[in-house]
């Protein structure tokens, strides 16, 4: 799949290096940087959500940073968590976005600041929210879409929702996909329906359903338009050979 890009950089799919930030599709960024992080080390991702703590001591009854000559394991090992993320999001940023984030020093001010930045503030996701619900709520399959389109076209409206925090069942989603269908497809609607559980039918299994029924659902319209042909071709030359009869 291209990424697109406005950067010379070249993005390199690999587990040993942070997914790296163009400035384009911020939330497909956001969810591959989150997975990056937590498969690192959990007590990274912990970093982010709960801020890092950073080495103090209480002086004259006010918490004040600690020398670093006094810092025990764990202080050491805190200040080296913060470190790492700060260090691993910087190397994932082009040269415009590091200068917008190089003066944090802490990983949760970073990725706050890359989130209002590239998704806005609580109203304006809210409002990126209420347009993808739109899409969502009216979503249906085009007439000329295959099922893989059609997926494609849908994980693109769920992931962006998921993005911004509001998701959706797996079931809802499932019914969702269902009821998007055009009407040659009821018939199959209605198998699924007798035959499966919806509230518990994985959407991997309901796809491989869909997509070997359109197969076949091709094949069918492909053997009706051939016998159309033939038909078509087959009157026509009954048409000849009687103009030829009637000519002698």
């Amino acid at each position: 799949m291209t990424i697109p890009s406005n950067s010379s950089h070249t993005e390199n799919f690999t587990k040993h290096r942070a997914p790296f930030f163009t400035r384009t599709d911020y939330s497909y960024w956001k969810t591959r940087m989150t997975w990056y992080l937590q498969s690192i080390d959990l007590d990274v991702w912990d970093v982010i959500e709960d801020d890092p703590v950073f080495p103090t001591k209480l002086v004259d009854g006010v918490m004040v940073p600690k020398p670093k000559q006094e810092w025990n394991e764990l202080d050491r090992r805190n200040f080296q968590l913060n470190a790492k993320v700060v260090f691993t999001l910087q190397c994932a940023m082009d040269r415009n976005e590091y200068n917008r984030i190089c003066q944090c020093k802490s990983v949760k001010e970073i990725w706050r600041l890359l989130e209002i930045t590239h998704e806005g503030t609580n109203q304006v996701k809210d409002s990126k929210i209420n347009l993808l619900v739109h899409s969502y709520e009216l979503f249906f399959m085009k007439e000329n879409n295959t099922i893989v389109e059609m997926i494609a076209r849908f994980a693109d409206i769920v992931n962006g929702l998921e993005a911004l925090g509001k998701t959706y069942k797996e079931s809802e989603k499932v019914m969702k996909i269902l009821r998007s269908l055009p009407s040659k497809w009821n018939t199959k609607f209605t198998s699924i329906q007798e035959a499966k559980d919806l509230t518990k039918l994985p959407m991997e299994e309901l796809l491989g359903s869909l997509m070997t029924y359109e197969i076949n659902l091709t094949k069918t319209l492909q053997k009706t338009e051939d016998k159309k042909k033939k038909s078509i071709t087959l009157k026509a030359t009954t048409k000849e050979e009687e103009e030829f009869e009637e000519e002698k």
